[in-house]
């Protein structure tokens, strides 16, 4: 966009304000929704109401048309940004790890299931990308890649000083400062919303003037609804009331109120058993019967029945000061006469949508919408949506509303030490990631909110970018509206499994906005919607090869990953090789509550991490042969080679490159032929002879000679060498932890304590077998009774005879699982179905694959990745 005096030019045409560009790109929507409708995840809603969220061009709450129109006009523009490389190339992943807090101001400025804070991202950012570059995340969330993406041009100073100190000492010179133009998409049109604010500019003056007649329409209509009498007669201001279930005493049926029987002010604390006022037996709340009411509820016009609440404790504001006591008279009355009452403005009341997490609350009476909140903080949400609808921004203060949303229902709960010993606010918010309503539910003021959520976004605005430069959209990552070979770098932060049931937790705000997301193709493991975790693998599969096309060939990706499950692990990183990428390098970030560090395998997972992986060049994919010869092999490995980290430091210490290890080399190796449906032309034994001949070996990593020379010079200045700790998981991991081991040989009885030490980790269901036996199918027994490690000649013989004995076993699942009735397997030997797979997987034999693979424990298949990769490919081959 650019300004010359009053006219405004868009995409080419030219307008005399912002709000004509918006109704003249609004009616060109309503022209093409009835095509947009057919692109998966068009949210659901009335037409009006999408086009009203939306902003047209720059942010649609549906499928963007005019992505594309945007891209073909920045390509152009770069051409005029100074010291631009034309040939810009990355060769090395970012592979430090990151450590940047969440209290900066855009991020408090509105909350949401998972963000990663923009700091962070922008490491990444300006690493693989410069000036002028587009930019993607199609799990875009609340837009921080977007706002990653603006800040780089004008970032705070702190930031400046903070990202630059690392640059000079990772790299020797500063980061390339400037504009990134960023996309950013989401199923979620309550997300996408989010991401529209902080990635588009608002007038400050209007944004004063609004804000300051909605805070004060508000105030003169709903202060009433708080109003509360001190001890001497004035009129108090409530700030927040706590509400309390009412139990059934199960010996004398009396009601029991729990936060009256079960709050122990001796002990300080809140207890589960508790006695009953009346006969004073020990009640239970996990066994008690709640008390219920039958009322009508205005909002579905039917009578229903729910669990009892009452009101047990107020925290008001008189004179300046805060009280706290309990309800009076006063304040029952008003309870009464607000639910007897009609509210005078619009309110949803949906049905809560199909879901475990949606519907928890049902068996409580809490079925639709509008009974998350109480009549009272109902009606003035109630009356403050309709203020925004009818502002001169409404979409600006949008971003208010359902900032506020989740803490005006019932889900806030009180946080039991800060309220009895002080220390902090005891008003805790709601259990996060759920839609939890607990027993001592706290409503808080709307009015108290609001200036508060006003605060933070005026603290935020300041910091972001004055002109439109990003764009926003509503649609599934499996449907991305853009063209092939468009996008610079990619920086995406997807669902992790089941972690969290964003479709069913954004029904609360999405509501108010009228639009809701359309879950068919939502990337979870969500067993109300029929997504296991193979489907829930399937749709990343689906939008990785998306991210793949769209990306211009050479660049890079960054998945933003967070879970605790071996098993999503494997199943993000065979979506991303299923999608064509290949890995790079895993590093972590640490968000400073509960973030990201590094980890000490390929496959463990501690909290997030970072993966950095490549879309190979066109050349290499268009010379990567079909026939499995030498030459495509070691093709392979030169490109992965140049795109993997050289030297990383940790402190003042040289830390190991995992990925530059044998093991993971041959691990990418085999990953990449199996994605291409191709037989694996070499075994792990010759592998590494040839990895021996054809690159240079320092510290048990491999380097093109180049390389190595770069890795000893920066190796001479921090010589200490950290080699990452090997947890042993499973069988091929305890024979890669005996070869360290056994560099220097030793006795079975020597070797024997510590191996029982180190198996600690293996997982359910995989057999391991005894030390003896991996010992001799794996090393060498000299005359002195040591163990040690085999030599290369010595090695061939001894995998061609472990091979055998695996396969053999391998032929003994086959057939147990083939007899008539065969149940499932409790226990399997991991490495012989490793073995018995890829065998098949040469024979084209896809079924005894697929067969199998229902028969073994499903943790066994779903944690291992190389079982994983070839079932999720032999399935399709049926």
């Amino acid at each position: 966009m650019s300004t010359e005096t009053e006219t405004i030019t868009c995409l080419g045409k030219t307008f005399t304000s912002e709000d004509e560009r918006r109704e003249y790109f609004r009616e060109e929507l309503r022209k093409k929704l009835p095509e947009l409708k057919n692109i998966e995840g068009f949210p659901i809603g009335e037409d009006d109401d999408i086009i009203a969220l939306s902003d047209p061009p720059y942010y649609t709450a549906c499928p963007n048309p005019w992505l594309n129109d945007f891209i073909a006009g920045w390509e152009k523009e770069k051409e005029t940004i100074k010291n631009r490389v034309k040939d810009f190339h990355v060769a090395e992943p970012y592979a430090s790890d990151i450590s940047e807090g969440k209290s900066n101001p855009v991020y408090t400025a509105h909350t949401y299931h998972t963000k990663v804070p923009h700091p962070a991202i922008m490491r990444y950012m300006l690493h693989y990308t410069q000036p002028g570059d587009t930019v993607l995340d199609a799990f875009g969330g609340t837009g921080m890649m977007g706002v990653a993406a603006q800040v780089c041009e004008r970032p705070d100073s702190e930031t400046k000083m903070k990202i630059e100190m690392e640059w000079k000492q990772m790299f020797n010179s500063l980061p390339k400062w400037g504009l990134r133009k960023a996309i950013c998409g989401d199923l979620s049109p309550y997300a996408s919303m989010i991401s529209y604010n902080y990635n588009s500019p608002v007038d400050v003056d209007t944004f004063e003037i609004e804000t300051q007649n909605l805070l004060d329409s508000v105030i003169k209509e709903c202060t009433w609804l708080y109003e509360t009498k001190h001890s001497d007669g004035g009129i108090g201001l409530i700030n927040y009331v706590v509400w309390s279930d009412v139990f059934i005493c199960s010996n004398c049926n009396e009601e029991i109120v729990f936060w009256d029987a079960a709050l122990d002010t001796t002990n300080k604390t809140i207890v589960d058993d508790f006695n009953c006022p009346h006969c004073n037996s020990l009640n239970s709340k996990a066994q008690s019967e709640k008390s219920w009411m039958t009322i009508f509820d205005n909002g579905i016009k039917e009578t229903i029945r729910v669990t009892k609440t009452v009101p047990v404790l107020i925290v008001y504001t008189y004179k300046g000061k805060r009280y706290e006591r309990p309800p009076g008279s006063f304040d029952l009355e008003l309870v009464k006469k607000i639910n007897e009452g009609s509210i005078p403005t619009w309110t949803p009341s949906y049905r809560m949508p199909v879901g475990d997490e949606s519907r928890r609350n049902d068996r409580t009476g809490i079925t639709h919408v509008h009974q998350f909140y109480t009549k009272r903080n109902l009606w003035a949400l109630s009356v403050l949506n309709d203020k925004i609808v009818n502002s001169k921004i409404p979409n600006k203060l949008r971003f208010i509303l359902t900032a506020m949303i989740n803490r005006s229902t019932q889900m806030n709960r009180i946080h039991v030490k800060n309220y009895f010993f002080g220390g902090g606010g005891w008003n805790a918010g709601h259990l996060k990631g759920t839609l939890y309503i607990p027993s001592i539910p706290i409503e808080t003021s709307i009015l108290e909110q609001i200036s508060d959520k006003i605060d933070s976004l005026k603290k935020a605005i300041v910091l972001l970018k004055d002109e439109y430069s990003n764009l926003q959209y509503v649609a599934s990552a499996s449907a991305i509206p853009l063209k092939k070979d468009s996008i610079d770098y990619i920086f995406t932060d997807p669902p992790f499994g089941a972690n969290i049931m964003y479709s069913e937790l954004n029904f609360l705000p999405e509501s108010w906005l009228k639009v809701v997301s359309n879950n068919k193709k939502e990337a979870i493991q969500n067993k109300a919607q029929g997504k296991s975790l193979l489907d829930y693998q399937e749709l990343m599969t689906e939008c990785f090869k998306e991210y793949y096309r769209v990306l211009k060939p050479g660049k890079w990706m960054t998945v933003e990953f967070s879970n605790t499950s071996a098993a999503v692990w494997n199943g993000i990183q065979t979506a991303i090789q299923r999608g064509g990428f290949v890995i790079a390098n895993v590093a972590g970030i640490d968000k400073k509550q509960g973030g990201m560090r590094s980890i000490t395998t390929a496959t463990a997972v501690r909290q997030d991490l970072a993966i950095s992986c490549y879309k190979p060049e066109k050349e290499f994919e268009s010379s990567f042969s079909s026939e499995n010869t030498d030459v495509a092999i070691w093709d392979f490995i030169n490109q992965h080679l140049k795109h993997l980290p050289v030297h990383l430091k940790k402190g003042t210490s040289t830390s190991a490159v995992l990925e530059r290890s044998a093991r993971i080399l041959y691990d990418r190796l085999i990953s990449y032929y199996i994605m291409k449906g191709l037989s694996v032309p070499i075994d792990a034994k010759d592998f590494q002879i040839g990895l021996k001949q054809k690159f240079v070996e320092r510290d048990e990593m491999y380097f093109m000679q180049d390389q190595v020379m770069e890795y000893d010079e920066k190796k001479a200045q921090t010589p200490e060498l950290i080699q990452l700790s090997l947890i042993v998981a499973s069988e091929n991991e305890g024979i890669e932890w005996l070869k360290q081991e056994l560099k220097k040989a030793q006795t079975y009885s020597e070797i024997q304590p510590k191996w029982m030490q180190a198996i600690q980790a293996v997982r359910k269901g995989d057999i391991l077998p005894e030390l003896k036996e991996i010992l001799e199918q794996n090393f060498i027994q000299d005359s002195n009774g040591k163990w040690r490690v085999p030599d290369l000649n010595e090695a061939k013989d001894r995998d061609t005879l472990r091979s055998r004995t695996l396969l053999k076993e391998f032929t003994k699942y086959v057939e147990e699982s083939a007899k008539p009735k065969a149940k499932k397997m409790k226990e399997v030997r991991v490495e012989a179905l490793r073995a018995g797979f890829k065998n098949c997987w040469e024979k084209k034999d896809f079924t005894t694959i697929v067969s199998l693979a229902d028969k073994i424990p499903q943790n066994i298949l779903l944690e291992d990745e190389q079982l994983l990769m070839y079932y999720d490919i032999a399935k399709d081959r049926i």
